[in-house]
């Protein structure tokens, strides 16, 4: 494989006679790769699998040592101005802890070159972070919380005691006037109580003296350790702030943007973390640059998924929505890219299967890759299609929702007493489903619960991730049906009701580690995801009793 000395375009080993070169470059955010790209990304991991150019731990090797970094690599098809094609290879990030390989086109701005601003300014915070963890580890804090919360115990006791003590000489007292009730006795008893209220006043103000001085001492300390804290992040805010503006990014038209000017006009406050620093940007930009024509466009993961999110090797994903959009938004203008799919309405020619209908509830078959309720683009769905099948119908319609690509059961109310009835019963978790799915490999237990919080991925809606620390309990029941042909047909039976669950728990490593057949977000696409909502059971609104309908999946 041989590379162009004077740029890193890479010329195909492989002859590709016969792929027809596309008219339209790729949508980025969802798509099929090109058959091209797929040659190219080959190219690419047979480099990674035999490439001695340096030392990476993708956890692919027992044997090796270091931390385990899976990562996403790029590659853009590009034809020069000779008309001769070739293509460019790039990573998400650092790798093996540097910004820029030779086979890899170079970051858009290298924040690692030596003394560079970023270099200095990050020795710098590092520093205050070295003061700060030296002050909160430091003997001095240690002992200072100590004696203040020793003071806090001795003053709080002593408090408590004297006061249980008035109590109890005042009940004596209280008996005492009973026996004696002389002028000069009861005297001698008011004494003892204004005696016992100074004294009680004295030591809360003693003991208040006391603490002033430990809390002062103990606030000079956290004073120091917060205001080191203050700085650190203004400074970071500032290193940030003037990251974004070395990040500059071509377009096709050869127009010039920041980092700041693309995100001004986006639904983001500003740029996230490491905008930029994703193969897909990298790629174009070093295609401009080096008048380069991009015919297509592929991702794919290489190594072991991250703990949190499902990252398959070899598998090809779409650039991340929360970093990149904004700024391939920008890039991608000059070229004529494929339609948005996500403008195209899926069910434009599907219609809805009426299971059930009585005058309370209607139990509907929603065919796969069909909303539920209308989205950001496409007003279509089950709602829309049942307000328009059943006008006279009142409240909410429908009480829970399906993934558009899943299939199966939903449930529908036809009045709003009816819908909060059966609504209640989805939030107690009392009514019981069941699901149908195929999954893409073979599944060794034949049964269990899994058991991973999730929540979604902030960058890259609307997928989500096993977050322990802010996800949401989710749990699913598990039984495998059939193994046949190197596929799993199993039964989920969700305990918990979250986005996206039985996907993830399917496809995470944590979980089964078998994504669903067609599962785009989580897996491989195919004609369709391949989960079915198969069964449900629910006290009915009016009657009172357990109804139970089911619906065979249609593979």
């Amino acid at each position: 494989m041989s590379v162009d000395k004077s740029q890193r375009l890479h010329r195909f080993h492989t002859p590709f006679t016969g792929i027809e070169i596309p008219n339209t470059f790729t949508f980025p955010f969802y798509y099929e790769p090109h058959s091209i790209a797929i040659l190219a990304a080959e190219e690419v991991q047979a480099y990674l699998t035999n490439q001695t150019d340096f030392e990476h731990n993708f956890g692919l090797n027992e044997k090796q040592f270091g931390l385990v970094i899976g990562k996403m690599f790029g590659v853009l098809v590009c034809r020069d101005t000779s008309g001769e094609f070739g293509y460019l290879a790039a990573y998400s990030g650092k790798l093996a802890n540097s910004n820029d390989h030779a086979y890899f086109v170079p970051p858009i701005f290298d924040m690692l070159t030596a003394n560079s601003f970023f270099r200095i300014e990050e020795e710098l915070l590092n520093s205050y972070s070295l003061r700060i963890d030296a002050l909160e580890s430091s003997q001095e804090l240690e002992s200072a919380k100590k004696d203040l919360n020793v003071l806090r115990s001795a003053a709080e006791n002593e408090l408590e005691a004297l006061k249980q003590k008035i109590k109890h000489n005042k009940r004596n007292r209280m008996l005492l006037r009973e026996s004696d009730s002389s002028p000069d006795f009861l005297e001698k008893l008011r004494k003892e109580s204004i005696k016992e209220q100074y004294f009680l006043k004295d030591r809360i103000t003693f003991w208040k003296d006391e603490l002033v001085v430990k809390e002062a001492r103990l606030t000079i300390l956290l004073n120091e350790i917060n205001i080191l804290k203050e700085e650190r992040k203004k400074k970071s805010g500032q290193l940030q702030q003037r990251l974004f503006e070395n990040y500059h990014f071509l377009n096709a038209k050869k127009e010039v943007a920041s980092l700041a000017t693309i995100f001004s006009t986006s639904e983001e406050i500003k740029p996230p973390a490491g905008s930029g620093e994703c193969a897909a940007p990298k790629l174009l930009q070093y295609a401009y640059e080096n008048n380069l024509q991009p015919i297509a466009l592929a991702e794919f993961w290489w190594g072991q998924s991250p703990q949190s999110e499902i990252r398959k090797h070899k598998n090809y994903y779409p650039a991340c929505r929360g970093k990149c959009e904004p700024i391939l938004g920008h890039m991608l203008q000059g070229l004529d890219v494929d339609e948005n799919p996500l403008l195209i309405n899926p069910a434009e020619d599907k219609q809805l299967s009426v299971v059930f209908e009585d005058d309370t509830i209607i139990i509907i078959n929603k065919p796969a890759e069909f909303l539920s309720v209308p989205g950001k683009s496409i007003d279509d769905s089950v709602l829309t299609r049942l307000r328009a099948m059943f006008p006279e119908a009142n409240g909410p319609l429908l009480i829970h929702r399906l993934d558009m690509s899943t299939s199966g059961i939903l449930v529908a109310a036809k009045s709003e007493v009816a819908h909060k009835f059966i609504q209640r019963q989805f939030i107690k978790r009392t009514v019981q489903k069941r699901y149908i799915a195929l999954l893409d490999g073979e599944v060794g237990v034949p049964q269990g619960i899994i058991d991973l919080p999730i929540r979604v991925d902030l960058e890259d809606r609307p997928r989500q991730l096993v977050c322990y620390e802010f996800g949401k309990s989710a749990r699913t029941k598990y039984k495998v049906v059939e193994i046949a042909n190197g596929k799993t047909r199993v039964v989920f039976i969700p305990i918990t009701g979250r986005t996206h669950q039985l996907r993830v728990h399917a496809a995470h490593s944590m979980g089964l580690n078998i994504p669903i057949v067609g599962d785009d977000l989580y897996g491989i696409k195919s004609n369709r995801l391949y989960l079915h909502a198969s069964f449900i059971s629910f006290i009915h609104p009016k009657t009172r009793e357990i109804v139970k309908f089911e619906v065979p999946a249609d593979f």
